[in-house]
């Protein structure tokens, strides 16, 4: 039984876009869901991100709330191929709280930035994510947060591993070029989908949070 609480959080516009064509992102919704989203960093054990995320937006994944955390989430990155940047902002920002890089063998490992913790959760070529759960609860986490990007959102949702999503909506429209929130889920029917409860929405500004929980149905 997996003891380890997930929450996948989102921040698209209204037609599930998460970032334009060449990559930007910054910034779909606004300040003040932003806001809320470091909340919900200071609120979970640990906050992970695919190293797609890291090389696109170089992101610092710190709890910058009003005060501080008493102490930062564990901040981890999916980094099969051992790509995680000694000049990120990850790796040059150690003192703020630890870093994590998810590897899949031996080989990438020697890759990974001196002081970031490396847990080998797969079989050389990708990320078995019920490895890293179990890793992950042996480290002691309970909550996490993912934040992005799209292929481990669908990873983590394919595997049935999410309990919860946080879907912040902008009311702007990107249109079909732009980057969608999910990677593929290798669907063939739609009797095949994951079905989520929602369970709550709140007006931020302009912008809408929608969460979900998973249906047992």
């Amino acid at each position: 039984m997996k003891n380890l609480r997930i929450t996948l959080k989102i921040a698209s516009s209204l037609d599930g876009r998460i970032a334009l064509a060449d990559g930007t992102s910054q910034w779909i919704t606004s300040s003040a869901s932003r806001a809320r989203g470091h909340q919900m960093r200071a609120e979970n054990d640990a906050i992970m991100v695919g190293i797609g995320t890291v090389l696109a937006d170089d992101p610092l994944l710190t709890a910058r709330t009003v005060p501080l955390p008493a102490r930062q989430p564990v901040r981890i990155v999916a980094d099969s191929r051992g790509r995680l940047p000694a000049a990120s902002r990850l790796a040059q920002s150690l003192d703020l709280g630890r870093v994590v890089a998810v590897t899949t063998g031996q080989a990438t490992d020697a890759a990974i930035p001196a002081g970031v913790d490396i847990w080998r959760c797969g079989n050389g070529v990708r990320m078995d994510v019920a490895e890293f759960v179990r890793r992950a609860e042996a480290e002691g986490l309970r909550t996490l947060l993912i934040e992005g990007g799209s292929t481990l959102a669908a990873t983590f949702i394919r595997a049935g591993l999410v309990d919860e999503i946080a879907w912040f909506r902008a009311p702007i429209l990107i249109g079909g070029e732009g980057l969608p929130a999910l990677g593929a889920l290798g669907l063939t029917d739609l009797k095949s989908a994951t079905r989520w409860r929602p369970v709550a929405t709140e007006r931020i500004g302009d912008d809408v949070l929608d969460t979900y929980v998973r249906s047992e149905q």
